[in-house]
């Protein structure tokens, strides 16, 4: 005799599953070719064009290729500049805030969103981390691989100068 265990169950499709898994967010959709009807294929229709949802900034056309193609690098010249890098990651703290970008990721924060800014050296070897606390108690650490382990005390040095420099811990 076989013994049934009911209904076969599709399995649970969640974040625990699937980490790329967010509910109510579908996926993206393959706009069709130009003169072809959405409705034919079965895909759903657009709800805008990219053309549509640009903002219209005003600007005459070619002011766009009159700006500095990389606006990171241009720092103020009238105070201290930190900066380190190694093949993933890089710290740039000057006159504006502090920028930090990892792989593809980055984040800036302006003096005035800044609580604290942490660094340590490595107990071994040759990494330097940089923290920066902001006042709603989050953190944003990012670790830089330091060509030698003298590079650290210079980068801890420069470091210092800007902070001196830029940041007001009084308020």
């Amino acid at each position: 005799m076989e013994q049934s265990n009911g209904p076969i169950q599709q399995p649970l499709h969640a974040a625990s599953a699937d980490p790329a898994f967010i509910p109510g967010i579908t996926g993206a959709t393959i706009a069709p070719a130009p003169g072809e009807d959405p409705a034919e294929n079965g895909a759903p229709e657009a709800f805008g064009t990219p053309e549509d949802e640009a903002p219209e900034t005003g600007a005459p056309e070619g002011a766009a290729e009159e700006a500095p193609e990389d606006a990171d690098t241009a720092a103020p010249a009238d105070g201290p500049v930190f900066e380190a890098a190694d093949r993933r990651g890089r710290i740039v703290a000057d006159a504006e805030g502090v920028r930090l970008s990892f792989d593809e990721e980055a984040c800036e924060f302006r003096w005035d969103e800044i609580a604290a800014v942490e660094s340590e050296k490595g107990r071994f070897g040759k990494r330097f981390t940089v923290t920066v606390h902001t006042p709603d108690r989050r953190w944003y650490p990012i670790e830089i691989i330091a060509p030698d382990r003298g590079g650290i005390a210079v980068w801890e040095t420069e470091l210092d100068a800007v902070l001196d420099a830029y940041f007001d811990d009084a308020s």
